[in-house]
């Protein structure tokens, strides 16, 4: 081997001695934010923004104070940060209505995976609730931008829907609304059901029902039982 190609290759192994511990850096500092997100989740979605402080939340994330500060620089930040990724994940659900799906397993689907949440991310939807019912003072550039954004086009879906005679004619908000409200409201209430029923979702069987009697509330609404 030439001594230009032992030089490249030298240069080749040195760089990929270099990147390993870069990006293993840089896996460690996502793992620790989404640890720091986490917790503070836990924390916010029991107590609020007021009631929870940095200390609290470094100490459930495993972190010193100056380590969280370091990823977030203040309680508000990282409150709109958890929300952020809250409304992520609560919203990604209707990323998969089409207009070219099938109208009635499309909102099955749609419905399965919300009451899915309600089960899997109970904290995330209360503490969303909560930030609502205060008047979303930290989120309402959020709530004005991008999710009115997504809904103004599934609205558009639903509405080209009702105009093809592929489901009844309804308002889409207030269709949208509906499903929020009844599948959010088994992690919400999720102490008020368990009350009632003595049952909650984490019951496969209580879970089924909850999602084929959400679905059938909807799809007959639609005209599509």
């Amino acid at each position: 081997m030439g001594g230009g190609q032992r030089d490249e290759r030298e240069r080749h192994v040195a760089g990929c001695g270099e990147a390993a511990p870069v990006r293993r850096r840089r896996r460690d500092g996502e793992a620790r934010r989404e640890a720091v997100l986490d917790a503070a989740l836990d924390i916010f979605s029991t107590v609020g923004l007021h009631g929870a402080s940095i200390d609290q939340i470094a100490e459930r994330a495993g972190l010193s104070k100056t380590n969280l500060l370091y990823y977030f620089p203040s309680k508000e930040e990282l409150y709109v940060a958890v929300l952020r990724r809250v409304l992520a994940v609560w919203l990604d659900p209707l990323h998969s209505l089409r207009a070219d799906s099938e109208p009635a397993d499309a909102l099955r689907h749609y419905i399965r995976r919300k009451v899915g949440l309600s089960r899997d991310a109970p904290q995330a939807s209360r503490l969303f609730c909560l930030e609502i019912v205060q008047g979303a003072r930290l989120l309402r550039e959020e709530l004005e931008g991008p999710l009115r954004r997504l809904v103004e086009e599934k609205a558009g879906i639903l509405r080209g829907w009702a105009a093809q005679g592929r489901i009844a004619p309804h308002d889409p908000h207030h269709l949208i609304f509906t499903i929020w409200a009844v599948t959010q409201h088994y992690a919400d209430f999720a102490t008020q059901v368990e009350a009632i029923t003595g049952r909650s979702l984490t019951d496969p069987a209580f879970f089924e029902e909850t999602v084929a009697n959400t679905q059938d509330l909807i799809l007959g609404r639609l005209g599509l039982l």
